[in-house]
């Protein structure tokens, strides 16, 4: 069982309070995340990973529960009604960060859900829902390039502010959601009433700095715990059957690439060519080769090496060359043309009098 701590940590005299320990002890990790009255319990569980799949199963759920309010259901069966689509969104705001941090071999599946306790109704609990649900990772023992933390940045007048309340957003000219891990920023979600440009790179910078004070949080959380962060390393992958398909189709791949006067069609129809040639030459190897077998082991294999090689040289084109693969700059849009009365007036003017 986890030992029972309670951490604080300070923005300009709105604190966040982490309490681990206290609540859900069979979960794989668990956490009380807590601003002024809102608290957002989150808890993580890993499980074996199922055979035969080729991405990672994340579950994230947030749920928002009447009595955080001190409300209690109505009518007969005195249940909890559907999620509103505020939820949906919030799990979708905690995903977006939380997902790309898991390494991209991991297959096992993964739940984190997020419940609000209680509710404050001066503090959203949306961003420390996110902050929690790195906790509870860090807390179950599952590999993950984090710690991770997310905050709220509003502006009042000309002046900054982290996680301001409801009242304090709809006065202010801002309201954005930054996420970051140690290496940068990993998410923006933000509303502004027409700042400049200078101004919204000074909100993410500013929230980036409070994100790194609830990191190093997290990081001393640990320490605290005599926890170390999982680092797994990624399981032994043959490469025989990557490196024949790499030889054989790296430089048509790039030839196709280049060749700006294709359509989308026609350059997807080209690339299948190139995939079908390999396909036929691995058929034609003898069958105890290994590079065979792998391919008939895995009949998904080929196409995602395939389809991964052709992603990583289109992105090395763009990177490197500052050429999209329709030969455009990265400072060219395609070209945008409007039209009118296509489809046929069902009212006219007259019939839209402000009289009717």
């Amino acid at each position: 069982m986890v030992e029972e701590i309670d951490k604080s940590i300070s923005f300009d005299g709105r604190d966040i309070r982490l309490k681990v320990g206290l609540l859900a002890p069979q979960a794989g990790g668990s956490v009380l995340v807590q601003s002024e009255e809102t608290a957002v319990f989150v808890a993580a569980t890993r499980a074996a990973g199922r055979e035969g799949i080729d991405f990672l199963p994340l579950l994230v759920d947030y749920e928002e529960r009447l009595y955080a309010a001190g409300r209690i259901p109505g009518g007969f069966l005195r249940r909890e009604g559907r999620p509103p689509e505020k939820a949906t969104l919030i799990s979708r705001l905690i995903d977006r960060p939380l997902r790309p941090l898991f390494p991209g071999w991991l297959r096992d599946d993964i739940q984190v859900v997020a419940t609000t306790m209680a509710l404050d109704e001066r503090v959203p609990p949306d961003v420390l829902a996110v902050t929690g649900a790195s906790i509870a990772t860090l807390l179950a023992g599952i590999p993950f390039n984090g710690p991770m933390a997310a905050v709220r940045v509003g502006l009042i007048g000309d002046d900054f502010i982290i996680n301001p309340t409801y009242s304090e957003i709809e006065a202010g000219d801002l309201d954005l959601i930054v996420a970051g891990s140690p290496e940068g920023v990993i998410m923006i979600e933000a509303g502004a009433n027409q700042l400049p440009e200078q101004d919204m790179i000074e909100a993410i910078d500013f929230g980036y700095e409070a994100v790194r004070d609830l990191i190093q949080a997290q990081r001393d959380l640990m320490a605290e715990l005599g926890i170390e962060i999982v680092t797994e390393q990624p399981p032994e992958v043959d490469s025989t059957l990557e490196d024949f398909i790499r030889d054989r189709t790296e430089s048509s791949i790039k030839e196709i690439l280049t060749h700006f006067e294709y359509s989308k069609s026609e350059r997807d129809a080209a690339l299948d060519q190139v995939k079908e040639g390999v396909v036929a030459a691995i058929a034609e190897l003898p069958e105890e080769d290994s590079i065979r077998l792998a391919a008939e082991a895995d009949t998904k294999a080929l196409g995602n090496t395939f389809k991964g090689l052709t992603k990583k040289l289109m992105r090395r084109q763009i990177v490197e060359d500052g050429v999209r693969v329709d030969g455009r700059k990265l400072d060219e849009v395609r070209p945008i043309s409007c039209r009118t009365g296509i489809l046929p007036a069902r009212f006219t003017a007259a019939d839209c009098s402000s009289e009717d």
